[in-house]
């Protein structure tokens, strides 16, 4: 929550102490009555009606309709008000940048997807500022209307030198001079974070570990990253770098130097797109067209619907062939890398995400469970991500909300 101003304990920190429950209780339910909201925060009913009143007064709150079917009066239910602030994110990859705008509810107003098929100096800034009209656009606001961005970006913006690093694959991302240029171009607050962090805040706040104050998130689409909540927060290191664990050396991987020069690593070349793909053609499996990414994604969720499906032909038994081979090899290389950073950080829970890596589904999982095991003294349990729609895209629109509500909402000012 925002800091607010007064003494702790006067009646206007109270107040808004008050405030901020009952609006986090209507994003949580949607509508809710006075009544309803006074059981739910212990207050009294002219103490809940003064609160509603004070927060309709603000445009943070709607009367919305009344309850119908019950014995008694009608009573009238509140909702917050959805546009009292909007927020967007931006998702970038290399061949294109999504764009969305939320409402302060949540809700996805807007969106717009850019491609960017050619880059070049300068580029960056004019890409973000076409997604996010075009998103703005969609949602039928003015860019003006913003209280927060928050851009997601492979690699990480060093805080010493405001520098694109472990991202050499984003060209047009790399000026030194481009966090200044970008926010001299937006009328509105603007936040930068690492796209698998990004991910990991969609999984925390919607999605599969809710609840889970600790935790690591593998994420393997474009490349192979990871993202680390600890004491509920996430941890990105002294330069940002936390998490990109696709340099990390691993055994079954030759040895490689100079990593920000090659853009790889040990890790990256045993589970990654590449290494999908090479072990498929290996089997002799069909490779289908399209980006590593697609390609890798589109063969693993083959090999899951066979396995799914052998496996219940032969009644429990366990399925063989080669696209089971492929999902046990692809298990063994996350198991190893995964097997470094369940030794260093011991979390509660593995939340496995990106397009490639959930592709292989509960048969994939289950075996990089089992094999970890093998591998490692800790076993956190592991599960499949669940944010299915962008999750990058949700954790930007996610972080942005938490912020601008800290500041909407905060009655004390």
């Amino acid at each position: 929550m925002a800091r607010m101003a007064g003494t702790p304990g006067t009646p206007r920190v109270l107040r808004a102490m008050n405030d901020r429950a009952a609006l986090d209780l209507l994003l949580e339910h949607g509508t809710l009555s006075r009544t309803r909201i006074g059981k739910l925060t212990g207050l009294s009913k002219p103490t809940a009606s003064q609160l509603l009143a004070r927060l309709e007064a603000a445009g943070l709150v709607l009367a919305t309709g009344t309850t119908a079917g019950r014995p008694g009066p009608n009573a009238q239910l509140y909702s917050v008000n959805p546009a009292a602030a909007y927020v967007a994110g931006l998702d970038v990859k290399t061949e294109r940048i999504r764009a969305a705008v939320a409402d302060i509810t949540g809700r996805t107003v807007g969106d717009f997807r850019l491609p960017t098929p050619s880059h070049r100096a300068g580029s960056a800034v004019e890409h973000v500022l076409r997604a996010l009209e075009g998103a703005v656009k969609a949602a039928g606001l003015n860019r003006s209307d913003l209280h927060r961005l928050v851009i997601g970006t492979p690699g990480a913006f060093d805080p010493s030198t405001g520098r694109l690093r472990y991202a050499s694959h984003l060209p047009g991302w790399h000026s030194p001079s481009l966090l200044d240029e970008l926010a001299a171009a937006l009328p509105m607050p603007l936040e930068y974070d690492n796209d698998v962090n990004l991910a990991a805040v969609a999984e925390q706040r919607i999605g599969a570990a809710r609840g889970h104050g600790d935790f690591a998130l593998l994420w393997n689409e474009e490349g192979i990253g990871a993202a680390f909540v600890i004491g509920g927060k996430l941890h990105r290191g002294w330069t940002g770098g936390a998490g990109e664990v696709g340099f990390l050396p691993v055994p079954g991987t030759p040895l490689v130097r100079n990593v920000v020069k090659a853009n790889n690593g040990g890790f990256q070349e045993l589970a990654g797109c590449n290494a999908v793909l090479r072990t498929a053609r290996e089997l002799g499996l069909d490779i289908p067209e399209g980006s590593l990414e697609d390609a890798a994604t589109a063969v693993l969720c083959r090999a899951a619907a066979y396995y799914e499906e052998a496996a219940g032909e032969a009644g429990g038994g366990e399925p063989t062939g080669p696209y089971a081979e492929l999902l046990a090899r692809c298990a063994t290389g996350h198991a190893i890398g995964l097997a470094s950073i369940v030794a260093v950080l011991d979390p509660e829970l593995i939340v496995l995400a990106g397009n490639v890596t959930v592709a292989g589904g509960e048969p994939l999982r289950a075996m990089i469970q089992a094999e970890l095991a093998e591998l490692a003294v800790p076993r956190p349990r592991l599960v499949l991500g669940t944010v299915e729609m962008h999750p990058v895209l949700s954790g930007a629109l996610e972080s942005a909300l938490a912020t601008t509500r800290d500041e909407v909402f905060d009655t004390s000012r």
